[in-house]
Order: C-alpha cells, then sequence, then structure tokens
C-alpha cells in the first residue's frame, strides 16, 4: 500500500491505448459481462490472467495483493474503477446467488430511475444526499446501487466487508460496472460536472471532514510516470483511458446526437416496451411483465433513510408485500420480497478514519411487487390501503442473524409515489412528476416515517 503512495515509485496508470483510432477517436469496447462470458477464448484468458495475477508475490509493487490494497483506505472514491479495474463489465441480472436474483428486477428499476431522473453530480453519486426540494425525495444514487452488490454477493464475505472487498475477485467487475453506469449518466447528463463534497472517510489525500473537488488529487494513482496524480478533472472521461462501453459509441457524432443515442439504448436495455402477460408476481416478473413507465402511468417507491452510527456493522432492510417468512436464513430470497436495501458505510465507522455521523439515503422501487395477474391500477386510492395493511420490512445482519428495528433509532422509512408519462419515442426518456410521500403507509410501523416527522 504504501509503495503506490511513493513518489520515486511512481507509475503511470493510462490505460492500453491499443486499438485506438487516433483520427476517428474509436476505441475497443468493454463488453458487457453476459457477452464477454460466452466469449470463448476470450473469456478463458481473461481467466488465467487473473489467475497469473493473483500468483505474484505479494512484495511486489504490482501485485494482486498490493493493487487490491489500495482499496482499504480509498475505498470511498468512486473514479477506482475507472483506473484498475477496466478489463469487463458485469451487468447484474438473474445468477446463482439466490439474494441477488430475487434482487434483480429491484436493480433493474433502480438503474433506469437514476439514470433518466438524476442530473445532479451530488445526488447521484452517493448516499449521502437527496433532492427533496424536489418533492418527497428521490433517494436513489450510484452508491446505493453499488453498496446492494456488494452485500448480495458478499452477504458476510470479502465484498461485504468493504475495505477488505477489493480482494475478493468478482470485485473488479462489480466496479467496472459501476464504472459503465457512471459513463451512460456522463453521456446523457453532458453538462453535468464533479461538485465539490466534504470528504466522509479519510483517504490518501484528505482527512476526513475535508472538502474534495474536482482537482482533488486521486492519490495514489499517477498520470505519468514523474509525479503527477489523477484528479476527477483529468480523469473524467474513458477516451483517456482508451476505451468505451457498446451503448456509448462517441465518435462521428457531436454531444447531442451521442446523448440521444445513449438514451436510445438505455430504453431498450431497462425501459423496453413489451406486451404485458398475466401472471402472478415472482422475483423476476418484471422482465416478463413489462414494467416500466411505458405501461405503468404511476411509480412507487420505500425511501429509506438513517445513520451510519446506528450500528457497527452492515444490514440489510428486506421488504415484503405481505409477512416476512418465520425462518430468518429465507428472509433475502422470500417469494414475496420485494427488495433488499443495504447498509454499509456502518462497518467502517468505528475506526479513526471515520468521519462525523452521516445520514445515509436510500430507495427501493415497489411497482414490480404491485402489478399482480396483470393488473396494472396503480393509483394512490388502491395503493395506498393496499402498502398500508401489507408492506412490512425486517432488519438483517450478514449472518443472516435479526436486527431488531429498536437497535436502529434513526431509520425512518416512507413511502412515496410519482405520476409518469410514457416516453413518445425511442431517444426520449419518460416524463417524471413530482414525488409525493404517503405517511399513511408508515405511521405506527416500527421505523416508518411517522406524523410529524420530515421526510428530509
Amino acid at each position: 500500500m504504501a509503495a503506490l503512495a511513493v513518489l520515486g515509485n511512481a507509475l503511470g496508470i493510462r490505460g492500453i491505448q491499443d486499438g485506438v483510432n487516433a483520427y476517428t477517436g474509436e476505441r475497443p469496447f468493454r463488453q458487457e459481462f453476459s457477452v464477454f462470458k460466452n466469449s470463448g477464448p476470450a473469456f478463458d484468458l481473461y481467466i488465467q490472467a487473473l489467475a497469473r495475477f493473483q500468483q505474484i508475490d505479494q512484495q511486489s509493487f504490482l501485485s494482486y495483493f498490493e493493487v487490491a490494497v489500495t482499496h482499504f483506505t480509498q475505498c470511498r472514491q468512486i473514479l477506482i474503477s475507472r483506473h484498475l479495474a477496466r478489463l469487463v463489465v458485469l451487468q447484474y441480472g438473474p445468477s446463482q446467488i439466490p439474494q441477488l436474483q430475487a434482487n434483480g428486477p429491484t436493480l433493474r428499476s433502480l438503474t433506469y430511475a437514476l439514470l433518466t431522473q438524476q442530473p445532479n453530480y451530488g445526488i447521484f453519486s452517493n448516499t449521502r444526499y437527496n433532492d427533496d426540494g424536489r418533492g418527497a425525495g428521490r433517494y436513489n444514487s450510484i452508491e446505493n446501487m453499488h453498496n446492494a452488490i456488494h452485500m448480495l454477493v458478499g452477504n458476510g464475505g470479502h465484498m461485504s466487508n468493504i475495505p477488505y472487498s477489493s480482494f475478493d475477485p468478482i470485485f473488479w467487475l462489480h466496479h467496472a460496472n459501476t464504472d459503465r453506469l457512471f459513463a451512460l449518466w456522463q453521456a446523457v447528463y453532458p453538462d453535468s460536472k464533479f461538485t465539490s463534497q466534504i470528504s466522509a472517510f479519510k483517504t490518501f489525500t484528505n482527512d476526513a471532514g475535508k472538502i474534495d473537488d474536482a482537482n482533488t488529487a486521486l492519490t495514489p494513482f499517477h498520470s505519468d510516470d514523474f509525479g503527477t496524480l489523477w484528479t476527477s478533472n483529468t480523469a473524467w472521461s474513458t477516451k483517456t483511458f482508451g476505451y468505451s462501453y457498446p451503448e456509448i459509441v462517441d465518435w462521428g457524432v457531436n454531444s447531442s446526437q451521442l446523448t440521444s443515442n445513449v438514451k436510445s439504448r438505455l430504453n431498450a436495455l431497462y425501459n423496453p416496451t413489451k406486451t404485458t402477460s398475466k401472471r402472478s408476481f415472482s422475483a423476476d416478473a418484471s422482465s416478463e411483465l413489462g414494467l416500466s413507465p411505458n405501461t405503468i402511468s404511476t411509480q412507487w417507491f420505500a425511501n429509506i433513510r438513517v445513520s451510519r452510527s446506528d450500528t457497527a456493522s452492515p444490514f440489510f432492510v428486506h421488504f415484503y408485500l405481505g409477512a416476512a417468512p418465520a425462518d430468518p436464513s429465507t428472509w433475502s430470497f422470500a417469494p414475496n420480497l420485494i427488495g433488499s436495501h443495504s447498509v454499509i458505510d456502518s462497518s467502517m465507522l468505528r475506526t479513526a478514519d471515520a468521519g462525523p455521523p452521516t445520514t445515509l439515503y436510500g430507495q427501493i422501487p415497489l411497482n414490480h411487487a404491485l402489478v399482480t395477474a396483470g393488473d396494472f391500477n396503480l393509483t394512490s386510492s388502491k395503493i395506498v390501503p393496499l402498502l398500508r395493511s401489507q408492506l412490512n420490512w425486517r432488519l438483517q445482519t450478514t449472518n443472516d442473524a435479526p436486527l431488531d428495528v429498536s437497535k436502529v433509532p434513526s431509520l425512518k422509512i416512507h413511502v412515496v409515489g410519482q405520476e409518469v408519462k410514457p416516453r413518445v419515442s425511442d431517444d426520449e426518456f419518460p416524463e417524471y412528476g413530482h414525488l409525493v410521500a404517503y405517511r399513511d403507509v408508515t405511521e405506527g410501523k416500527a421505523g416508518g416515517l411517522q406524523d410529524g416527522d420530515d421526510t428530509e
């Protein structure tokens, strides 16, 4: 770890420039994982290269251990993925991990909602901000989804212990996908830029509580062999590192054309126009029912806020339509699970590197659970009474132990809804109305927003 920060050992990280067309700007694509894993020799070569990487002596400057250990201190810097984890991209969906499969509809809905509704970098980037001023509050962020993958995949293993998660090989795939989502957001909102923020944790550059801005050094990552450090400004574009993604063909087009093209790709991936079929709710129902703003005129979410100082270990907030199962070991993949919110920042707050207590925000979409047997009537007159009687949640640690809500006194959950006008063309997004809070749903429930509580 120390070696990477020593000026005398500076090693420029510039990306692989082979394949870049200097005249047109065309660059190789980092493939989406479901495509890459079926590529035959290319994927075999990746696995072999990863194995060789792990076999390098730990004392070596460029060993798997030395590179991974930088995340221990630097894990709060979102652009790490752009420098170190640019091999492939992982688009999460059904897998052999039951809790990840159960959350597939939630993750897909969160992705589309975030990329189509949030132009503000601060709110987009992390769980410490919300845009309550625009209505009842959009609590979603890229960190919200990032945390979910760490917890759902790790569930007590290395991936859910954030300072050590980089030692798990899936970490690199996960952060490559985080980079992909960030690049998609940049293409959709080209005028949005990095905004100054207070550092929540100590990094190689700043102590907790200091201001990070677009020119703050991303220590220990160097742009050359002479000690120049990357900043968020200089590392802002994938062009600098010699790659792009299949959804982002940014050569031969202007900024407006690129935005239009990327919107079309996002609609095709996350909001396709489908013919809906009648069937009961299940974990993968959204993909078959076509649950999107094109088919539903009202969207519903559960908003979650909690202080990171309430517990000393990460935990889940599982949401259910109906009663939670009696057996806690099945909570994370129950048939009536709506989705699982992950709280991970608490895993580091007992160290000297942590900053002052911070409120964290998150969001879980509800529509895929509310639509049953092809009934798309999601008006408030129907949904508010339904959620009042049927929406439940349970808290659980990563070792499957129940966590009593009384142990997390800052937890506040409330339900919000918004009207949606479907998109009128493939290269446009839906029009979203203001979010409205429905306190009746959670009032009287442990951990729910009560009469008189603020939504912020």
